[in-house]
């Protein structure tokens, strides 16, 4: 007898017709039609079942702000960073817990159960600091929330900059943050980031930099950051999110830095929805996408998962916590859009993002945690192209959520009744 089985549901590795057991909180078996009974079963009637979403680059302290102090008007990376200036000194700890749960709220019906959240450390009241690590503890029983020490205006630009970031990683923060970028130098930068990676080499600590977020081709400062992480032993437990100055790189230089990068390990982490939205703002035509190699780095070898990044915030008017809105951005801007090319998305927004974040016991396999999403659609490319409803988000065997599936009705003569957009519509591949 076991708590629950979903079957006949199909994977993301292509098996089809699966029966997914689950006892005390652990997948038990996986396997067509499971001669067994649960206390609950559920068909999922051919729909495709998935462990749950994974966003590894997160601003949960400026989350649902838009509009305070105003609206930005430029549509820039910098003006964004000016308003979120202006919000700061006016944030109180009672403010930002509630916008932080009631995102987290969404992201929950959004299959979204793990999340590595940037928390600004420029402020040395440090209040974002006390809010995000109540949260974190708030939502720990249905959310792994991550939190990376961000000074965002700058370790060294900023007058207490490296003093704020210490201590947050003393009052419990995870990671070791950083923005060389926004240094107001280029040496300034790259100290920075020699900096951070020493301070996270004797903590013990892994770091996740926001990193070449610019148009600037010779904004390059991930190379330093992969030269620090060898130097330091780091391998494998640092990101380099956004890389968007690899965009506008000369390819000689790439054909050095993509090698480098998987020589180190790194994670990269390419934020679609934003970096699409922030870049290219000094361009009139033609207008460069902005974001990172994704396919040259996927084809060596490094890591690539997709972050959401912002929801309703000073730099990003929109966003809905689903994560497969990320990956539909991804497929157009990246033109990645074969079928092959589909799988390696949903893979970045699920188990790539798990191994950057270091999820234990993450993925569909017997003994692992029985946390897991299903979705209205069959596979991985049909759960992209319709952004695909998540029916049920189990947690630990339980259902923590349900959404009724998405289905039209229809009034034509001679026409069907309902039309269900999963269903009839794509080839079948």
């Amino acid at each position: 007898m076991f708590d629950l089985i979903l079957r006949n549901a199909n994977l993301p590795d292509g098996r089809k017709g699966q029966d997914i057991a689950i006892s005390a909180g652990k997948i038990a078996e996986i396997a067509p039609h499971i001669q067994a009974t649960a206390r609950e079963e559920i068909d999922a009637t051919g729909r495709l079942a998935s462990p749950p979403f994974v966003d590894p680059h997160f601003h949960m302290d400026a989350t649902l702000s838009l509009g305070l102090p105003r609206m930005n008007r430029s549509g820039t990376l910098l003006e964004g960073i000016a308003l979120w200036g202006e919000l700061r000194p006016t944030l109180t700890i009672d403010a930002l817990v509630d916008r932080a749960l009631r995102y987290c709220d969404l992201a929950v019906t959004q299959g979204l159960l793990a999340i590595r959240s940037h928390v600004d450390t420029s402020d040395p009241k440090l209040t974002t600091v006390e809010a995000m690590l109540e949260v974190k503890q708030k939502v720990k029983p249905y959310i792994d929330l991550q939190l990376v020490a961000f000074p965002q205006d700058g370790y060294y630009r900023t007058p207490t900059g490296a003093q704020s970031l210490t201590r947050a990683l003393d009052m419990g923060v995870d990671i070791v943050g950083g923005i060389p970028h926004f240094e107001r130098t280029m040496a300034e930068g790259q100290a920075s980031v020699e900096a951070l990676c020493r301070l996270a080499a004797d903590r013990g600590l892994p770091v996740d930099m926001h990193c070449d977020e610019t148009d600037d081709p010779n904004s390059r400062h991930v190379e330093t950051l992969a030269q620090q992480t060898i130097r330091h032993g780091l391998q494998g437990r640092v990101a380099g999110s956004h890389l968007t100055s690899m965009h506008s790189m000369d390819n000689y230089y790439v054909s050095k830095l993509i090698p480098l990068i998987a020589e180190s390990q790194m994670n990269v982490i390419p934020n679609p929805l934003i970096n699409i939205m922030l870049q290219g703002r000094h361009d009139s035509y033609p207008k460069r996408r902005g974001m990172t190699r994704v396919p040259e780095l996927m084809q060596a070898g490094i890591n690539v998962s997709f972050g959401h990044d912002c929801v309703m915030d000073p730099w990003y008017a929109m966003g809905s916590g689903d994560m497969l809105e990320v990956g539909h951005m991804a497929i157009h801007s990246a033109q990645m859009s074969s079928l092959e090319d589909k799988t390696k998305i949903f893979n970045a927004l699920t188990i790539n993002s798990a191994k950057t974040m270091g999820l234990e016991n993450y993925g569909l396999e017997k003994g692992r945690n029985a946390d897991l999403i299903l979705l209205q659609a069959r596979d991985p490319a049909e759960a992209l192209r319709l952004k695909a409803t998540k029916l049920l988000v189990i947690k630990a065997g339980k259902i923590i959520a349900r959404t009724a599936p998405r289905i039209g009705a229809l009034f034509l003569e001679g026409r069907p009744s309902e039309i269900d957009p999963a269903l009839g519509f794509a080839p079948d591949y």
